[in-house]
């Protein structure tokens, strides 16, 4: 059943309220998880280690009440090892498969850039189509499939950049910043004295959402509008990426859906059935930083994409 938008604004509110029993000070970071859940994305969360990207993936889906599923990423991690395989059984003389970790609703791929570019191929189909083709008969994952993948800027040796085809697989590229003085203290008294890793259930995280509901939250982004005058905007903000001299590599068409997908999931979740300007401002860093390519002079200078998109959208007129 479709849900009202009053009641998709109360489940974001409470998801937001259930991780924040466990996270301190990433509620950006959570809004835009829940941003990609609706609009049907995937995120990258990148940030130094300690961060709490995987446990924050972790309380995320605790609270949506879905499959939860987790690869450590390594370099001799093979496509076999994510998707699965076909094995002989021996006692019906028959070829059985055997589903590896990707079947879940959401699939924490940890590090994900310390595996090759051929393990990491492995996740396009997943991600583009939600299915999975094995010795050429093909597998459909679940209706919610998400993935939330890490990685770490700071080390260079042992890992693999991702490729520009699987960078734009994902909705938004988040980065997750140490926290503030006063954050970093909260941090310390919640889990200074604890014993043992720490686990969503231990902080009385509970599943506010079930397959069901998170279906017609998703269904209730039909209920809002995009006017031309924003798809307009979206457009010439994309096409300004690929005509500024200092990107080598703009975004691509997929983006400005991407773009347009998001704002209205955001739109939803602030109980709107419009999506104004603000909505693709606020968005459009979180979207493009991933999908373009700084030229040669620009990385001399030290010009960091992120500055970009900011002008970009600052020069670019929005609808009134």
């Amino acid at each position: 059943m479709t849900m009202t938008l009053d009641e998709v604004r109360s489940l974001a509110a409470a998801i937001r309220g259930e991780v924040g029993k466990a996270i301190v000070g990433q509620d950006p970071i959570v809004e835009h998880l829940t941003v990609a859940l609706l609009a049907e994305g995937h995120v990258l969360l990148e940030g130094p280690p300690g961060t709490a990207k995987t446990f924050l993936a972790q309380c995320f889906a605790c609270t949506l009440g879905l499959d939860f599923g987790r690869i450590q990423f390594t370099p001799d991690l093979l496509p076999g090892d994510i998707l699965g395989s076909n094995l002989f059984n021996f006692q019906t003389s028959a070829f059985t498969l055997t589903r590896g970790p990707i079947f879940c609703d959401l699939l924490l791929a940890d590090e994900i850039n310390r595996t090759p570019p051929k393990t990491q191929a492995a996740l396009l189909e997943a991600m583009q189509e939600r299915k999975v083709t094995l010795d050429g008969e093909t597998h459909a994952l679940p209706a919610h499939f998400m993935v939330v993948a890490t990685q770490n800027p700071i080390e260079s040796q042992g890992v693999y950049p991702l490729p520009e085809a699987q960078l734009d697989r994902f909705l938004f590229k988040l980065l997750v910043p140490y926290p503030s003085a006063q954050e970093e203290a909260a941090i310390v008294t919640r889990f200074g004295q604890r014993q043992g890793p720490p686990r969503p259930a231990d902080f009385g995280i509970a599943p506010v959402a079930d397959a069901g509901r998170l279906s017609g939250a998703a269904a209730a982004l039909g209920q809002v509008t995009v006017a031309q005058g924003i798809v307009d905007y979206v457009v010439r903000l994309v096409r300004a990426t690929r005509e500024s001299t200092e990107l080598s590599s703009g975004a691509s068409p997929r983006a400005a859906v991407a773009l347009a997908s998001a704002a209205r999931a955001r739109a939803a979740l602030d109980g709107r059935d419009y999506v104004v300007p603000d909505d693709v401002k606020a968005l459009a860093t979180a979207v493009l930083r991933h999908r373009l390519v700084l030229s040669p002079a620009a990385e001399i200078e030290g010009r960091l994409v992120e500055d970009l998109v900011s002008e970009l959208v600052e020069r670019t007129e929005a609808p009134r």
